[in-house]
This record gives structure tokens, C-alpha cells and sequence, in this order.
């Protein structure tokens, strides 16, 4: 596993999909000051998962925003299933209320095969939710509030995403994925 490699793939999905389609228009003043904290993840079982989340949160939590405020997971060893993934991600609920980070982090899901229930697998809506390696994006809800009270309708982010990504089509979308995973790192 090459971790650097797995981070230069993420920030290049992130400023080419999720900042080039304004997919969340909070990203480019986070990557831009730095404060996304990329944590590649060795983990082959999901117990060693989980175990990583619990120090991710516990890192993030203890950071302070203007250094942190935001973790990437990126685990490419494990919950390669989609189907798997999902079904972690109560798993990963259950250990932030745990911690009592309930209301503190919040957990977002990105994985390269995220399906959104009723949809097919070519639907160009689910690439809302794809990102090149299975992760969890854990973000502080506090930070998440300052932004959303400046944007307005918030609440129309999803379905503008889910609208501009179908206009596109799903031939356009997977080069734009491509191009994004081939370029010289």
C-alpha cells in the first residue's frame, strides 16, 4: 500500500470532483488552509477499523479547528464491498456515540461504489457519494454550522448535486474520474 500515493489520489478527487463540481462548496476553503488531516488506514478486519476511528475522533476532537477540523479515513484494505461498508457505518455510528461525540462529529460516507438506495449502479446520482478509496469523513459539527449559516438553501445541495452530475451524464463523469485517478502524481 502506498499511503502517499492513496492521499495525492484523494486531494486530486477532492479538488477535481468535489471542488470542480461544486459538489460542497465549504471544501475549497478547508483544503486550502489545510485543515483536512488525511489518515490512511492499514486496516485489514474491520475490528482494526474501528479501533482506527476510535483514535480519529479522538484526535480530531482534541484538535483544535483552526489546525484541524477535519479527518479523512481512507481505509483501501478493508470494506471493499459496498454492501460491507454500509453496513460498518453503524458500526462507525455506534463508536461516536460511544464516545459521547454524538452532536460533536458527524460521520459523512464516501466509497468508489457508493449506491444510493433506488438507484442503479450506472446512475450518475450516486457519484455524489464516490470517492477513490473507501472512507469515513469525519467532520465537526460546530465548523459544519459556521459555514452552512452563510450558505443559503442549503437543503437544495443534494439535489442540485444529484441534478448537475445526471446533466453531465455518466460517460462524462467516469473520464472526469479517470483523468483524476491517471494524472502524474
Amino acid at each position: 500500500m502506498d499511503e502517499q500515493n492513496i492521499i495525492i489520489e484523494t486531494k486530486d478527487w477532492i479538488q477535481t470532483i468535489v471542488i470542480g463540481l461544486n459538489l460542497c462548496p465549504f471544501a475549497r476553503p478547508v483544503l486550502d488552509a489545510d485543515l483536512i488531516n488525511y489518515v490512511v488506514s492499514d486496516s485489514r478486519t474491520n475490528q482494526d477499523l474501528k479501533e482506527d476511528l476510535i483514535r480519529a475522533l479522538e484526535i480530531l476532537n482534541n484538535s483544535k479547528p483552526e489546525e484541524r477540523n477535519n479527518t479523512l479515513l481512507i481505509h483501501p484494505e478493508v470494506l471493499q464491498d459496498f454492501f460491507a461498508y454500509n453496513d460498518f457505518l453503524d458500526t462507525a455510528d455506534q463508536v461516536l456515540e460511544d464516545a459521547e461525540l454524538g452532536g460533536v462529529i458527524q460521520i459523512a460516507s464516501f466509497h468508489p461504489a457508493y449506491q444510493f438506495i433506488d438507484t442503479q449502479p450506472d446512475d450518475p446520482a450516486n457519484y455524489t457519494n464516490r470517492s477513490p478509496h473507501p472512507m469515513l469523513h469525519l467532520l465537526k459539527e460546530d465548523e459544519i454550522s459556521k459555514v452552512v449559516d452563510l450558505y443559503p438553501d442549503v437543503d437544495q445541495i443534494p439535489q442540485r448535486n444529484i441534478n448537475t452530475l445526471r446533466s453531465l451524464g455518466i460517460d462524462h463523469i467516469q473520464r472526469l474520474y479517470q483523468s483524476s485517478s491517471t494524472r502524474d502524481k
